[in-house]
């Protein structure tokens, strides 16, 4: 997910460390299950191919508060496009995908489709949001915006739901078993599973929220919209479903751009690298501070990691009282430092919230965390988080708990600013008795015949989505690569460094691709 939206939230951040990812490598790595066939037939679905959407105001889609005042605006279009919940079986149940739109500001070229992030991001919001990021580019003057909530996410029905508002004002929501600091056992993801299941409208609901499944729906949208062919543009997760897209419909494909790459090519160790991206981030971070008077981690850099313990540490077992009866916990703590890591201007949330914390006040990360996660002061809000952990069920494959533990040992040795000092024994996967088997993602294939140039997008201090994974992406998908060089994540649809605009919109809108050495500073 990108910040250019929104980030992820305290212990929920934790969760959302594994957007991109499956296993850890060699001995922590499980088995891919089977891929399924990356041609995907089209059998059974002319009547969703074949459907007229009714485009209407959007006011009725909202599912948070924040969604009500942007959606109230006149100038956006929204609609449902029915799909089948099931691809092998497309007379059976279906779902609807909520969508939105905004047109062009000129005669349009089409449409161009948006995912911001995730797994678990919603697209409607991201489309009304990027219209006015963009306000002025040549991106809104010829093409249609269209942000959709993928499948289990935000209006998309059904949507996965997990926890009740009081649940998340309490903190209880983990939904992370592995990086996280605890003791978790098959148990705990039972009953897991059994409350999303129950929230969610029954387990067979949990099993229909994979990228593949979502990859299939885009190209009934990319239909319907009246598009011969698809533009896109994804950042972070959104490479994933892109070149999923890529890969299912080469032929299909006018513009990807993916921005901000998750690795083609890596099951699990993609997930270490991007701790170690995380980790990397902290320390440079960390000089920065070291450079100002009274920084919480000190003044000397290699000793950050060690001051930053001795602060979060003590958390495990005195989590710090706040609010009305809430505790702020060390899980608490790694997340709203993961938050503050994802760009270079969120950084003194960090600094500043880790000074105040000594004093006892977790104010500053419970703020941010509201902020970030897009959850609301009653507790409402986005469904982000379980939305997030739902899919990331479905297109992994599993853990056994000799692999989770192993795996939890890597991280910190990855990640050591988040090791809470206490080994790695109660590591388990929270998708362990999830009650479908995963479509997994991963490994990309070498080639995709077919495909027309692409341009993929990496910043150098990218903390979530490392650099490497983007020159590894765009050799795979034999396309053009821009490298911007910077300390954040993502940049694409954020609209603020013009060098970074011209080569997309040069890119969308005429196709022209960028030279080979082409790079941009942020």
């Amino acid at each position: 997910m990108s910040l250019s939206t929104r980030a992820p939230g305290l212990a929920v951040a934790v969760a959302l460390l594994l957007t991109v990812t499956a296993c850890g490598a060699n001995d922590t790595e499980p088995a891919a299950a089977p891929r399924p066939d990356s041609k995907a037939p089209s059998a059974g679905l002319d009547g969703f191919y074949g459907q007229k959407l009714s485009f209407g105001a959007c006011a009725d889609y909202a599912t948070t508060k924040s969604d009500e005042k942007i959606f109230a605006a006149p100038s956006l279009e929204c609609a449902r496009l029915k799909v089948p919940l099931d691809y092998a079986e497309p007379q059976g149940p279906t779902g609807e995908v909520a969508l939105l739109r905004v047109p062009a500001r000129g005669k349009a070229k089409g449409s161009l489709v948006l995912n911001p992030g995730g797994p678990g991001g919603p697209g409607m919001s991201f489309a009304a949001v990027t219209a006015k990021t963009l306000a002025k580019s040549p991106l809104t003057e010829h093409f249609d915006l269209v942000g959709f909530d993928p499948r289990g996410v935000g209006a998309t029905k059904p949507a996965i739901s997990c926890f009740t508002d009081e649940e998340y004002l309490a903190g209880d929501t983990q939904t992370e078993f592995l990086l996280a600091a605890g003791d978790y056992t098959e148990q705990d993801s039972q009953a897991l599973t059994d409350k999303c299941a129950k929230a969610s409208g029954g387990p067979e609901n949990l099993a229909v929220v994979s990228s593949r499944d979502s990859v299939r729906d885009m190209d009934i949208l990319r239909a319907a919209l009246g598009d011969d062919k698809l533009s896109f543009l994804g950042q972070s997760y959104g490479t994933r479903i892109g070149a999923l897209y890529a890969e299912a419909f080469p032929e299909k494909v006018r513009a990807l751009v993916l921005d901000g790459a998750v690795d083609p090519k890596l099951g699990g160790e993609r997930r270490l690298s991007q701790y170690a991206g995380f980790q990397r981030s902290f320390d440079v971070m960390a000089a920065d501070c070291a450079t100002r008077k009274g920084c919480p981690l000190g003044d000397d850099p290699k000793k950050a990691t060690e001051e930053f313990h001795k602060i979060a540490r003590p958390l495990l077992d005195e989590p710090m009282p706040y609010g009305e009866g809430q505790k702020f916990t060390y899980n608490d703590l790694i997340g709203g430092v993961i938050v503050g890591l994802y760009s270079k201007e969120t950084w003194p949330v960090i600094t500043k919230g880790l000074t105040e914390l000594k004093a006892g006040k977790p104010d500053r990360f419970v703020l941010a965390a509201r902020e970030f996660s897009g959850r609301e002061p009653d507790g409402g809000g986005s469904n982000y988080d379980v939305a997030n952990f739902a899919i990331n069920c479905m297109d992994e494959a599993r853990l056994t708990p000799q692999q989770a533990a192993r795996f939890r040992a890597k991280a910190y040795e990855m990640l050591p600013f988040a090791d809470p000092g206490r080994g790695s024994d109660g590591a388990q996967d929270a998708c362990a008795v999830w009650p479908a088997e995963p479509k997994t993602t991963y490994p990309f294939p070498d080639r995709v015949d077919g495909l027309p140039a692409t341009l993929t997008i990496s910043v150098t201090g990218d903390p979530s989505t490392p650099f490497d994974a983007g020159v590894r992406l765009a050799r795979t998908l034999g396309g053009s690569m821009l490298t911007v060089n910077g300390e954040q994540h993502t940049i694409a649809a954020s609209g603020t460094n013009d060098c970074v605009n011209k080569v997309v919109a040069d890119y969308l809108v005429d196709l022209r691709t960028p030279d080979d050495e082409a790079e941009c500073t942020i």
